[in-house]
Order: C-alpha cells, then sequence, then structure tokens
C-alpha cells in the first residue's frame, strides 16, 4: 500500500526582494535561504516527485521576520493541499488580532522561534505575562504552536507545558536531543523527561535522522525508543526542506530507511495521521473538495 505522506516542516524563499523584502529575526539570515532557495513552485515540483500529499507550509522566520507574505499567498493558491505555519510577535498589544488576520490567508499553525542557527535565547519571552492571551487564544481556537528551540529552552517549554495544557506544542527536530551515548540515550535524558505532558508533540526532521545514524546511535534503537516513550500519534515528519541538503525525496527516502523497524501502523502515524491532527485544516480541505465535486 502506498504510503500517505504529509510535509509538516517545508520553507519557501522568493525571488521578488520588493515584494517580499528580508528582515530576519536577530538580524542574522539563516545560510540555507541564502544558499538555496526554493521557491513553492519548486517545491511543488518537489513534492510531487517524492510523493509527498500535502504540506504545512512553515514561514522562515530566520528570512522574512514577522512577514508572513509570501507562505500565506503561496498556500492561499491552494487550500486544498497547503496551510501555513506563521511567525507573530505574541507578546505585541495586538497579537491576537494580527493571528485573526493571518488565519484568514492559510495560517492553521503558529511557530515561535527560540533557539536555532541564527538566533540562541532560552525563550522566556514567549512565557512573559504579556503573551499570555495569546496562549489563551490558542487554547480557545485549538490551534498546535511550533516552538524551535535547543536544550536551553526547554525549561522555558516545560513551563509552557504546564500552564497551558489545552495548547498543542509541538517541538521542531525534538528540541536537538543528545544521542551521542547511543542506547539507551540516557544523555536525551531532558527529552524523555517531557513525554509526561500529553500535550507535547514531536517533529522528527532530517536533523534528528542524522543525529540517529551517527555511532553509536542507529535508528533501529532510536526510533522504537521514541515511540515507546510518546507514542507514534504525537509524532510526526517534516522535511526541513530545502534547509537540509538533498532534494525533497532524498529526504523522504531517508525517513524510511530510519523508520524500517517500526511497524506499520507507527509510520502511518509518523508520515500523516499526527500531522492531520496537528492541522486538521488539511483534512478539512480535502472534504469540502469532495463535497462540492
Amino acid at each position: 500500500m502506498k504510503q500517505k505522506i504529509i510535509d509538516i516542516h517545508p520553507h519557501i524563499i522568493s525571488p521578488d526582494t520588493e515584494k517580499y523584502p528580508y528582515n530576519p529575526l536577530g538580524g542574522i539570515r539563516s545560510d540555507w535561504s541564502a544558499e538555496r532557495p526554493f521557491t513553492f513552485e519548486q517545491y511543488v515540483e518537489e513534492m510531487e516527485a517524492a510523493g509527498v500529499a500535502k504540506a504545512a507550509m512553515v514561514h522562515s522566520s530566520t528570512t522574512y521576520g514577522y512577514d508572513n507574505a509570501y507562505a500565506a499567498d503561496s498556500v492561499c493558491r491552494d487550500p486544498a493541499r497547503f496551510v501555513g505555519v506563521y511567525s507573530v510577535d505574541i507578546a505585541a498589544p495586538n497579537a491576537v488580532a494580527t493571528i485573526n488576520e493571518w488565519r484568514k490567508r492559510g495560517m492553521a499553525g503558529l511557530r515561535l522561534f527560540g533557539a536555532g542557527s541564527t538566533v540562541q535565547t532560552d525563550g522566556r519571552w514567549m512565557i512573559a505575562p504579556e503573551t499570555f492571551p495569546v496562549w489563551e487564544h490558542m487554547a480557545d481556537i485549538d490551534m498546535t504552536v511550533a516552538i524551535q528551540t535547543t536544550s536551553i529552552g526547554l525549561p522555558v517549554v516545560e513551563e509552557i507545558l504546564e500552564r497551558f495544557p489545552e495548547v498543542n506544542i509541538l517541538l521542531d527536530h525534538l528540541g536537538r536531543p543528545d544521542l551521542t551515548d547511543g542506547a539507551p540515550y540516557n544523555k536525551a535524558g531532558p527529552l524523555w523527561k517531557l513525554a509526561g505532558y500529553e500535550n507535547l508533540y514531536l517533529k522528527i526532521t532530517p536533523r534528528t535522522f542524522d543525529l540517529a545514524t551517527k555511532a553509536p546511535a542507529s535508528p533501529e534503537t532510536f526510533f522504537p525508543k521514541l515511540v515507546a516513550e510518546y507514542g507514534a500519534n504525537r509524532l510526526a515528519w517534516g522535511s526541513n526542506f530545502p534547509a537540509n541538503n538533498g532534494s525533497l525525496k532524498d529526504l523522504v527516502d531517508q525517513g524510511h530507511c530510519c523508520f524500517a523497524s517500526l511497524s506499520e501502523k507507527d509510520r502511518a502515524a509518523i508520515w500523516a495521521g499526527t500531522a492531520e491532527k496537528l492541522y486538521p485544516q488539511l483534512v478539512q480541505a480535502k472534504e469540502a473538495l469532495e463535497l462540492s465535486l
């Protein structure tokens, strides 16, 4: 049976810098966006070649800051296959109104960038009192919040999980755990510690695959452990394309290799089932299209 695949972490960059000017968070543009910029049209070609059915397009905040215009203009061109995951200044007084405006333009998820290759903060600004109206709004509208961070920000992620248990939190790249000790992966203790929070979901990306294939780690020991700790229904795949090297098909093939030791049911959840739970608009768009035919 052909595997249904949904990509919840692709990025796109426009060559039109007048219409879509660069204004990266922290003032530093990511290397990949300068070296491997892919347009929406190019991504569509890649996904069709890779067998990817749908995607939650993640706005590149390390290119455009809080201006989601290019991602929004793109996903609205094909709402049956695409939704957007946008970035908003959640401390701004008008943040809730801003989110509601972006929702009219394909926004199905919010992404907060705490720490990565261009920005390093512990993310405590995410839990400042002025952000509470946004978190409460996320609970009211049942919108997933993706968080990009490293181990430096996991204590703040835990505070968010505790304070706002009705909000689904999606941790990009699994928070980049330390797998250098191999099975049973005791150095990844901070990741296992968070498994008890049922509102925490994990995004598996090629960064995860790279960590899990570097000895003494192995996909055969790490991914079954991950499923045992979190359950496959809290794990979802995202390509991180084109930030990672290789075609989208290469990245999908890498995933098939790394998930080979998992059951068919678990693979189905990771490739598509969890994505549809996190971004139900992807399912609703299909149903609306079928009703119109």
